[in-house]
């Protein structure tokens, strides 16, 4: 089973490279962030046309995500967290793998700059959020994966030049921690479980030519459970995407499990 991450910056404007991109890798499960629009005007039958089941949790204009599928999956739910500012963020789904139940959280995480704003402290507290619903839901559940945007560049060897991003919200210290709190709950840092030296980059801005000089960062994570580790069998940042005509900022990211 693959099962792919994709913050695909408007499914509407993306909707070409996404078929593409599902038709040539074909992944049984895609999560999408920041699509960018109300469920009333989501592509439901260009994505039905190639046979994914949507699961949508929109917003105008803004932030939304959404899983879709080749089969049917279940228990889909948009609010298991709280969020005070009523923004689409996290949708999660029951999954069945080789008689395992496992839970998949789609999330697209608060971007929270500039960090002298409200937009820094909403972020803070979503990832508490986060951290205090992964703390409860692990309880109930041994096999939790976690995907999406997660807005954080874990450490200094996931982004071309670390010095630049020191003071910037998706590299702030207290940021970081927040994301080793994810992973002290009982997760892996899935591509770096697989791949612990090799270059991982997620997203490349669009301006000074970031993408030909290769200038990125890694802020598209999986979480896995301790107890699903040993059935990944790879962690795959998928490049092709970002090389087509009008791309998403970002790449999508790709876990196999057997």
């Amino acid at each position: 089973m693959i099962i792919s991450s994709w913050n695909v910056n408007s499914v509407r404007a993306r909707i070409e490279n996404i078929k593409e991109y599902l038709k040539k890798f074909s992944p049984q499960i895609l999560m999408m962030q920041e699509i960018k629009t109300p469920n009333e005007t989501y592509p439901y039958e260009d994505l039905k046309s190639i046979k994914y089941e949507n699961y949508v949790f929109g917003q105008k204009s803004y932030n939304g995500v959404a899983i879709i599928s080749k089969q049917k999956l279940n228990n889909i739910e948009n609010d298991i967290l709280k969020d005070k500012n009523k923004q689409s963020r996290i949708i999660s789904a029951e999954i069945k793998h080789k008689k395992k139940t496992i839970i998949l959280i789609n999330i697209y995480t608060p971007n929270g700059n500039p960090v002298d704003t409200e937009k820094y402290t909403y972020k803070l507290y979503w990832l508490d959020s986060l951290i205090k619903k992964l703390k409860s839901l692990s309880k109930k559940y041994d096999n939790i994966i976690i995907g999406g945007d997660f807005n954080i560049i874990p450490s200094e060897e996931d982004v071309h030049n670390a010095e630049n991003y020191k003071n910037d919200a998706l590299f702030r210290l207290e940021v970081r921690k927040k994301f080793r709190e994810l992973i002290n709950l009982g997760f892996h840092d899935a591509y770096r479980y697989i791949n612990p030296d090799k270059e991982g980059y997620t997203f490349w801005d669009y301006t000074s030519g970031a993408w030909q000089k290769n200038n990125g960062m890694r802020i598209d994570h999986f979480l896995v459970s301790n107890s699903l580790i040993n059935i990944v069998k790879s962690v795959n940042i998928n490049k092709f995407p970002r090389g087509r005509e009008k791309p998403s900022d970002h790449t999508p990211i790709e876990i196999e499990l057997t």
